[in-house]
């Protein structure tokens, strides 16, 4: 079942916004055309739990730019 499938690679990789990006981007390069798309996913979901592609790590975030502060003066 794909939701067990989905809970042991969470295990692996406890973000889930990172897991799902993990998933989408596997899935993109190892779909074959003539299999469906949910064995694929299938595939990948019990790789990740079993290890594969868990050497994934967020990217450093940059600093946002300095915002100069609004000055509103009231009409006359």
């Amino acid at each position: 079942m794909r939701s067990e499938l989905i809970y042991s690679a969470g295990m692996q990789i406890p973000n889930r916004f990172l897991l799902s990006t993990v998933a989408m981007i596997a899935v993109r390069k190892l779909h074959i055309n003539t299999t469906r798309v949910e064995e694929t996913a299938n595939q990948v979901f019990t790789d990740v739990a079993n290890g594969s592609y868990v050497q994934v790590t967020l990217p450093e975030l940059k600093p946002l730019p300095h915002i100069d502060t609004l000055m509103i003066s009231t009409a006359a």
